[in-house]
């Protein structure tokens, strides 16, 4: 029997749901962003974004079948959250870095293009020992965070992960490179799915597993560029 290609998942039908989710983040992230340059309180919208999407992304995690349904609302969660917490970061900053929000998205989308060109020339190859360092660094980290959550919850804050010294500009770079080399992943993990005849459907999941890995990267550039500037 025949395979039906058109059913079957696709390196070109995942980026342009990719490329969807995107701009439909992007609407949201500008509202939020007008909320607060109008004066608005944008906390709501902020807490909204993190929390529903990252409730949304748990389940979609669990649940693969469901991200053609739930992937474009995890986007416009996302963006309500990174268009409110921009819009602060930037009033933040804005004498010491007036072009602080633009040089964070410049240097996602080119560190995002890197590595696929990366991938794409095989240059760096998603190897299973390679596969199995990012994803026990990327868990490290995540415990590390929520040990961090918790501690603060505590009255104990580490001052590092938020002030612009030596080691928080370290700790920010390492975090950075970590969440840059889980696009390889994304990039092989798309790639296999495609070639293995996925369903159309994980179109969707593989979408949303990049977008993941965007967001985070951003948040993480923010990070280090808000150090940074803290030390003008």
């Amino acid at each position: 029997m025949a395979t039906n290609y058109s059913e079957t998942m696709t390196i070109r039908g995942t980026l342009n749901k990719f490329g969807f989710m995107l701009l439909m983040l992007m609407g949201t992230a500008y509202y939020s962003w007008k909320e607060f340059a109008g004066g608005g309180n944008v906390n709501v919208l902020m807490w909204t974004g993190l929390i529903g999407g990252f409730v949304l992304a748990l389940v979609i995690m669990f649940k693969k079948e469901w991200a053609p349904y739930l992937a474009p609302a995890y986007a416009l969660l996302e963006g309500l959250f990174l268009g409110s917490i921009s819009a602060m970061y930037n009033y933040a900053f804005a004498t010491k870095a007036p072009d602080l929000i633009m040089n964070v998205v410049g240097l996602t989308f080119g560190v995002a293009i890197a590595m696929y060109l990366l991938y794409s020339f095989k240059i760096i190859k998603a190897t299973e020992r390679f596969k199995s360092i990012i994803m026990t660094a990327t868990a490290g980290i995540a415990i590390f965070y929520l040990i961090s959550m918790v501690l603060r919850m505590f009255g104990v804050h580490l001052a590092f992960l938020h002030e612009g010294s030596l080691m928080g500009i370290g700790f920010s770079l390492v975090v950075v490179a970590i969440a840059a080399l889980n696009l390889i992943l994304d990039f092989d993990m798309i790639e296999q799915a495609s070639a293995a005849g996925a369903p159309k459907s994980m179109e969707w999941y593989g979408a949303f597993g990049l977008m993941v890995t965007i967001v985070w990267l951003y948040l993480e550039i923010l990070r280090l560029l808000s150090k940074l500037s803290d030390r003008k």
